[in-house]
């Protein structure tokens, strides 16, 4: 059998990852329905560390090195695809509502497949961050991230903005940080509508927010 980087790194690599401590997948969605919806899945990259060289033999790579760079789950726990689709969204929806959602480039099958799970029907591409740098990639070097729109029932009225760009160029934060600049569009799109993220990591303005780092749901006033 072909001994390859990972096999060396599997170990290390379980013991960086990160791991859910709550009691259950998530904690409890409010009791409340939104007119939109924000999210930036956790997406899992089933073990395989991101813009790696472990899959070369032995024989290829200096292992003298580390032979990984980095990886989402050494940074917060994430979840496979059936587990985000369990995830009761649809019961926090009005009847016209709009999800936007992040996805990487190689999760965007799943990201569609998740949106229908959770009651919508995809759109169009929202937002396309311009990260004004670039990660390595197999085919082409990966400079930007999508954030898709979703629908349910009809778009939410009253309307606010209508010439919100779709291009945004914002240069990376921490892992995963996505650019407030979006936030704040959907802000001036929707500026009367209730609105809430889910998976934040933070507390946002004029937002109810949930996730698993943040324990409870809450809003904050501008």
């Amino acid at each position: 059998m072909r001994k390859t980087g990972y096999s060396i790194y599997n170990k290390d690599a379980k013991r960086r990852r990160k791991h859910n401590t709550l009691a259950e997948l998530y904690p409890p969605l409010p009791p409340k329905k939104f007119d939109i919806i924000y999210a930036d899945p956790p997406w899992d990259y089933n073990g395989k560390m991101q813009f790696d060289k472990t899959g070369k033999g032995v024989e290829e790579i200096d292992l003298s090195k580390k032979i990984f760079i980095s990886s989402a789950a050494f940074k917060y726990p994430t979840l496979k695809l059936d587990e985000l689709m369990r995830i009761p969204v649809a019961g926090i929806a009005r009847d016209n509502c709009l999800l936007f959602m992040w996805t990487s480039s190689p999760h965007l099958v799943q990201a569609i497949e998740l949106g229908k799970a959770w009651g919508f029907e995809y759109r169009t591409v929202a937002f396309v961050w311009d990260k004004l740098n670039h990660n390595p990639g197999q085919y082409t070097l990966s400079n930007c991230e999508l954030c898709l729109v979703f629908k349910r029932g009809k778009i939410p009225r009253p309307r606010g903005a209508r010439n919100v760009q779709q291009l945004v160029r914002a240069p990376r934060g921490e892992h995963s940080e996505k650019p407030i600049a979006v936030a704040h569009a959907i802000e001036r799109m929707f500026p009367t509508q209730d609105r809430i993220e889910l998976f934040a990591r933070r507390q946002l303005a004029g937002w109810l927010v949930w996730g698993a780092d943040i324990q409870f749901p809450q809003t904050l006033s501008a």
